[in-house]
């Protein structure tokens, strides 16, 4: 692929949309605000073309100026630009169309010309490349496993600079195995924790008895039920939530996983109000089944090696570790009369996935304000976090529950 050219702007995001077959290339929206310094330096050369000050310049100038200054843009990207100067129906380009595009800011005013030109993607896939490091076929690799079109995975593969490194997942996984650890040395115990007296005295997990204390809906995630609890957690978190971070970004993945890890522990205060809860699965389930659903709902466009069969261990791992939870929780308790931890919380995670994170995996760089979907889950999240609120305040009482002792 040769050698990458820097790039004038801040920050790279896809301008366009297409299928898997490169049939046809679509302009996504966004508002995004320029840098300064690139904006600047894409108004010096549209001044050279526009010396009347008109506003406008030509699709030929446009093009001329594209081969004129190529250099400074990834090849995948060169390749789009000119697509769109080839595609637009009006024969002209104003100046902000222009900075948005040689910028790569999505722009919504070239949609129409590029639906109705219906230009084709000639050269080869991704994949088809030869001669790469082994971090550019890192980059490739995590490309196809996680974006359904090929002008996507391009232009990920052109615009990844690990910086920022997905930190969020990695930093996660490691304070959850320092708990378990210092849990471990304290009870001496590294299987089966949860049974050991002292386990739920850790100001840290979800107890029913002290629900007034609102980190614990949060923090129960850095206690686990023992090795065989983490290990699972860890690996989905690492194999799954490590790619889709290096894609998505720490802000949209750490969302995704945060409002599982919420809806988990809410879960089981409004559906198993007796019982307690540890674990990050509320968080793993929300990014596992966000991922699945989206590989099943661009099933064509998915090229990851061998899906169907990863797909079905990915399902074997999670109904094991769900499996575990149910089993856990009604076998008889170490410390009656509070039973073992709850395994709602996988399930709060589950509708979490397939709601709010499929928008967001199925929209890659685009802006989720204009999803209408995107309102609608939210809205459903809110509604569904509040309600919990008010449960949690006033259902205990009113339903006179006989709560286990406080530990």
């Amino acid at each position: 692929m040769g050698d990458r050219l820097p790039e004038p702007h801040a920050s790279s995001s896809p301008a366009v949309a297409a299928s898997s077959e490169a049939e046809e290339i679509e302009v996504l929206d966004s508002d995004d605000v320029l840098p300064t310094a690139a904006e600047d330096h894409w108004k010096a050369l549209f001044d050279q073309f526009d010396p009347d000050n008109t506003g406008y310049i030509s699709t030929e100038k446009f093009r001329s100026l594209l081969q004129r200054h190529g250099s400074e843009l990834d090849p995948h990207k060169l390749e789009v630009l000119l697509a769109l100067a080839d595609s637009n129906s009006e024969g002209r380009i104003c100046y902000q169309d222009f900075v948005n595009l040689m910028s790569n800011k999505r722009s919504n005013s070239f949609r129409q010309a590029i639906l109705q030109g219906n230009r084709r993607l000639c050269s080869k896939a991704l994949l088809e490349e030869t001669g790469l490091s082994l971090s550019q076929r890192l980059i490739r690799h995590v490309a196809y496993e996680t974006l359904p079109r090929e002008i996507d995975r391009k232009w990920y593969y052109d615009s990844y600079t690990c910086c920022p490194p997905p930190w969020f997942m990695i930093t996660i996984t490691i304070v959850e195995v320092a708990f378990f650890l210092y849990n471990g040395v304290v009870l001496d115990r590294f299987v089966l924790q949860v049974t050991h007296p002292l386990y739920l005295k850790n100001a840290l997990l979800y107890h029913p008895q002290l629900r007034a204390q609102a980190w614990r809906y949060l923090t129960y995630i850095f206690m686990h039920a023992g090795i065989e609890h983490l290990g699972l957690n860890v690996v989905l978190q690492l194999l799954v939530g490590v790619p889709l971070e290096m894609v998505h970004g720490a802000a949209r993945i750490s969302f995704v996983y945060v409002a599982g890890v919420v809806a988990g522990s809410l879960a089981v205060s409004v559906a198993d109000m007796t019982a307690p809860v540890v674990g990050s699965s509320g968080g793993v389930y929300a990014l596992v089944s966000a991922h699945l659903a989206n590989i099943v709902m661009n099933w064509s466009g998915m090229k990851c090696q061998f899906k169907l069969l990863r797909m079905a261990v990915a399902l074997i791992c999670m109904s094991f570790e769900f499996g575990r939870a149910v089993w856990l929780r009604f076998h008889p308790s170490a410390y009656p009369p509070c039973p073992h931890p709850s395994f709602m919380a996988h399930l709060g995670g589950v509708v979490v996935g397939i709601t709010l994170g499929v928008i967001i995996l199925r929209n890659y760089e685009q802006r989720l304000q204009d999803q209408i979907l995107w309102w609608i889950f939210l809205s459903i999240y809110v509604i569904f976090v509040l309600f919990a609120i008010f449960w949690n305040i006033f259902a205990y009482s009113l339903l006179d529950l006989k709560l286990p002792p406080p530990p």
